[in-house]
């Protein structure tokens, strides 16, 4: 079905951008990034899939079923992604807040081209209906130019909840904790801009210089686009192996080392911060146990800290082994929306920042990933990540922040602030 064909790369650097800006021309992108971060679970440095075969677009409604059939189907590579939405086809929620953005609630597509990028080598699969475009256009791949085109028109970034009005609403947080009604609530806000004109390369490439993330994203679907500097990992499967990253835990970097050391140390012995990543660590771990063999749900590390070049943040490492009688998209389904982005327990917490939020999340904290053509696949989660609606001239970023008992609202605000300051930069 598909034709591989094996390239030598003498700059891997250089290759990665000019594939981004050859991508260009595509109805259909998805770009993906490691930036060369240091990670145990890691197939490919860079990936491109362009030019849909095939795709399935749909709302939330019977989604995941969809989804299923159409990986089972399809048996070959597919990359696309899921939104926080979905969590209304698992079970009785909705989602009626304000959504500026209007992407399709999940999206997939089977590419006719693929660039898998590792160290110096790229394979190149393409569909055979197209495998005789390979040499062509591996020629003008590496003849790109970097090409800006100053199409810029941002009004000022308004932030859809006034800070008072946030402080009220972690108050209200708060006490459905304290009533026992929640233990922890991952409670998000919109930064926006409308009647906007972005050029989506040049401010993904900027995104993804000040924050090089290891599952960077650019997303094109036709007038849709994200650009995504995500640190996190959701779910990777390796054969029967099942892989989750959550992270819950900031801190700021500091220039001067020994403030920046003092920063992480101060991270690690939060007890805050701790208690936020082993709340979410424990649903992960219950999540998983749904489509595992008996037995087989480990958590491999527990509060580590990592360094990104933006924040220090806190990740734990839970693995489990499918159980054979689960399908791949089952797993998804059992654990989606990721417990780092909800809280615990999960369908309480819904219910209650849905009535607190004022914005549809969307694709925000959802996830982008692919599927190989064997059921293995790996999903990221998106968070510092601008999202754009190129015919609505709509520009969106959201961040958020794990409400626990321990939460004081003043603090919380802040720590959204130091998350927005990426995205914030890229824009201004």
């Amino acid at each position: 079905m598909r034709t591989s064909i094996y390239k030598s790369i003498s700059d891997p650097k250089l290759f990665k951008e000019q594939l981004l800006f050859w991508s260009q021309q595509f109805r259909e992108i998805i770009y993906l990034d490691s930036n060369d971060y240091p990670q145990n679970y890691s197939s490919y440095d860079c990936v491109l899939a362009v030019d849909a075969f095939t795709s399935i677009k749909t709302d939330c409604h019977n989604a995941f079923e969809d989804l299923k059939q159409y990986q089972q189907s399809t048996k070959d590579w597919l990359f696309g992604y899921l939104s926080y939405d979905l969590k209304n086809d698992i079970e009785h929620l909705q989602s009626a807040n304000f959504d500026g953005l209007e992407f399709p609630d999940l999206f997939f597509f089977q590419p006719k081209k693929l660039f898998l990028l590792k160290r110096n080598q790229v394979e190149i699969q393409y569909l055979n209906m197209c495998d005789d475009e390979v040499e062509e256009d591996f020629e003008e791949i590496v003849k790109m130019q970097k090409s800006r085109v100053e199409i810029e028109a941002l009004a000022t970034i308004q932030q859809r909840i006034p800070k008072e009005s946030y402080l009220e609403k972690v108050s209200k947080v708060l006490e459905h904790i304290h009533q026992g009604d929640i233990y922890e609530a991952n409670f998000c806000m919109e930064f926006f801009t409308e009647n906007a004109t972005i050029d989506p390369i040049e401010k993904f490439i900027k995104l993804n210089e000040i924050s090089q993330p290891p599952f960077a994203v650019f997303l094109k679907n036709n007038n849709h686009f994200l650009l995504s500097a995500t640190p996190e990992r959701y779910l990777r499967k390796e054969g029967e192996r099942i892989i989750s990253q959550p992270i819950k835990g900031t801190a700021k970097r500091f220039l001067d080392p020994i403030e920046d050391e003092q920063s992480k140390m101060q991270l690690a012995l939060d007890p805050k911060e701790r208690a936020e990543n082993i709340m979410i660590t424990d649903l992960v771990r219950n999540d998983l146990s749904r489509t595992a063999q008996k037995g087989s749900v480990e958590v491999q590390e527990l509060c580590k800290i990592y360094s990104f070049l933006q924040v220090h943040q806190m990740i734990s490492t839970i693995t489990s082994k499918l159980d054979a009688q689960y399908s791949v998209v089952d797993v998804l389904k059992t654990t989606f929306p990721m417990g780092s982005m909800t809280g615990a327990p999960k369908i309480s917490v819904m219910k209650i920042i849905e009535q607190l939020e004022e914005t549809k999340r969307g694709l925000y904290s959802g996830a982008v990933g692919y599927f190989t053509p064997n059921g293995d696949f790996d999903f990221n989660v998106v968070i510092r990540s601008i999202l754009y609606n190129q015919e609505k001239k709509y520009v969106s970023f959201s961040v958020g922040s794990a409400i626990t008992s321990q939460s004081i609202p003043e603090k919380e605000y802040e720590e959204c602030l130091l998350k927005a300051k990426a995205m914030r930069e890229v824009l201004s």
